[in-house]
């Protein structure tokens, strides 16, 4: 039996065995130091020489690559440079070592729980999980400043590696082929560091409660990134059952990354578009690597938060057109703004919020400030010319809010069409349905979009009333609850009744264990992380579209999340008994 077993979040699946080493612990704990009056201005000084010199460290590494072949570590580099030189982290620090005469560790570390308590309130895990690039990169400044200017070099180690977390300049320098794995006490499942072990294409775990105290580098681990979990000095018959299931998973890896091309297509014969969930134009490459389709999401909100400052419209559209054109013919659909009222742009004041998740958020952000929400129309309508685009409005509750926002959108068509400036005068236009509300008009909002998106995560926090990120209540955010299932068929339904298209872009589009559910119903298109397409394509490519459809009609009866997980459970076995323990579900089949 293994001596221990630490849990940690998978963000890059697979199954790796070896010795593990260190490459950092963090930043330790930092001292409060209050600065002499006559040493201020040298401490700032040694701040900024610091931001500069961290900066500079992430610019050599984006050097290294060039855009192309960069790809994901590009996007994370330039993201991180900006963080460096936001004056939100390195302004505000500066103005606690002069007014406070705080140390620059100290003023950089209070600094960072300050952004850290606003991005607290931030509704989506998406924004939230920014905030760990933010502590990456002031740590990153701290161990600088503290003496430690760079982390330990990797050398010719070879093995997984540790990590308090990882940040793109750091794992530039991971070589696939020594590094076979990592692990790291910090990050999200959607954090950059499972970002960049996706496109490594290595197992990963992030958020790995205790994993710098209760290791001291060269045990012998097993880093299970289909279970979420790392053994430490496992025994023999641990390891040989590790090792057997490591080269099945390779096998299984390997055989649906070569035919992910392929479409997916039930064996009776139903089609089911695929696609992907970015952030940006970097991940265009990985989209088509993957056998996506086009990027059914594009959440456009990484392009302002990341910044100092709001973007203009020559910015977005050089952006949105060069996603546009990496993609074409594919399609590319771009998310309107889907921020709260946060304060998440520099020098722009919004209301506090006790509940922000039902607050200023979405769509109501974007309808209160028209100056962003034009500029982004009409960088998305000019994008529109270039490409197969289509744009969608988030957190629609009503026909009103819709039409409200369809308005300005036609406003700014028209200011296009009277400078000559082209747009796609067809560019579809859809809704995300993510409210109850959104579900009980579903026949009415159908007639006026020409597209549903359904946004599955938040769809279940508002209906079953459960915040995913409350570890007490976590477990009830359940995509397999009965009254999900229903009202997913009804906007289906409704949908279909009208002629227009359903695509569903949460987690559960990603789901093992939730796709014969979306394809009994049936959904037109699923949009996922690029990384999972793969998997998802090869279980549409076995699966019975008549047996879903068998299989929904029971569970819309069923009065429990259990009897419908029994349900689908029994059917994977029977439909993929070979691949099903490589299986991740997004949910605990067993509540």
């Amino acid at each position: 039996m293994a001596k221990a077993v630490l849990q940690g979040i998978a963000v890059s699946t697979g199954i790796a065995v070896g010795k593990c080493f260190f490459l950092n612990r963090g930043p330790g704990s930092v001292r409060h130091v209050t600065v002499a009056a006559d040493k201020v201005e040298s401490e700032a000084i040694r701040l900024v020489e610091a931001v500069e010199a961290v900066a500079a460290s992430f610019a050599g590494a984006r050097e290294l690559l060039d855009d192309s072949a960069g790809g994901i570590q590009v996007e994370v580099l330039d993201s991180h440079l900006l963080i460096c030189r936001d004056p939100k982290l390195s302004g505000e620090a500066l103005k606690r070592v002069r007014e406070q005469r705080m140390s620059a560790e100290w003023a950089l570390e209070e600094t960072v729980s300050s952004i850290a308590e606003t991005f607290s309130r931030i509704v989506s895990p998406y924004i939230r999980e920014r905030m760990e690039d933010v502590r990456l990169v002031a740590d990153r400044i701290i161990r600088h400043l503290s003496g430690d200017a760079s982390a330990q070099s990797t050398g010719n180690e070879r093995g997984i590696l540790l990590a308090h977390d990882l940040s793109p300049g750091d794992a530039i320098g991971l070589n696939p082929e020594r590094i076979f794995s990592f692990a790291t006490e910090q990050g999200g499942k959607t954090s950059h560091t499972g970002i960049l072990a996706r496109s490594l294409r290595i197992p990963a775990l992030v958020g790995v409660t205790g994993l710098c105290d209760s290791l001291r580098g060269g045990e012998l681990l097993i880093v299970d990134a289909l279970k979420g979990r790392l053994l430490v000095e496992p025994d023999e018959a641990e390891l040989a059952e590790y090792l057997q299931v490591q080269e099945q998973y390779a096998a299984y890896d390997m055989r649906i990354r070569k035919l992910a091309a392929r479409p997916a297509e039930t064996l009776d014969g139903q089609r089911i578009a695929v696609l992907a969930n970015v952030e940006s134009a970097a991940e265009a490459g990985t989209v088509l690597k993957s056998g996506g389709e086009g990027v059914g999401l594009v959440r456009t909100e990484f392009g302002y938060i990341t910044r100092a400052t709001l973007p203009d419209e020559e910015e977005l559209y050089n952006e949105y057109r060069a996603m546009a054109e990496a993609l074409a013919p594919g399609k590319v659909t771009f998310r309107t703004l889907d921020v709260g009222a946060e304060k998440v742009f520099s020098g722009r004041v919004v209301p506090d919020e006790a509940n922000p998740a039902l607050g200023l958020r979405a769509i109501r952000y974007c309808i209160r400030h028209q100056d962003i929400f034009r500029t982004q129309l009409r960088a998305v309508l000019r994008a529109s010319a270039h490409g197969n685009v289509s744009l969608m409005f988030p957190l629609i509750s009503g026909v009103g809010e819709l039409r409200l926002a369809k308005s300005i959108l036609n406003e700014a068509k028209q200011e296009l069409a009277a400078g000559r400036i082209p747009f796609d005068r067809e560019m579809p236009v859809g809704i995300m349905v993510e409210l109850p509300s959104a579900v009980l008009m579903a026949d009415d909002l159908a007639r006026e979009v020409d597209f549903f998106s359904i946004g599955t995560n938040d769809l279940i926090q508002y209906s079953l009333g459960v915040d995913r990120g409350n570890r007490h209540v976590a477990h009830m955010h359940q995509p397999l609850h009965p009254a999900i299932v229903r009202a997913i068929k009804q906007v289906v339904d409704m949908a279909h009744r009208e002629g227009i298209s359903v695509s569903v872009c949460g987690e559960m589009a990603a789901d093992p264990y939730c796709l014969p559910i979306l394809l009994g119903m049936p959904v037109d298109e699923l949009s996922l992380a690029p990384q999972s397409i793969p998997a998802i394509k090869h279980l549409i490519r076995h699966s019975d579209a008549d047996k879903c459809r068998q299989l929904l009609s029971h569970a819309l009866g069923a009065p429990t999340i259990r009897s419908i997980s029994n349900m689908v459970r029994q059917l994977l076995y029977q439909c993929f008994p070979e691949d099903v323990s490589f299986f991740v579900s997004q949910q605990s089949m067993d509540a």
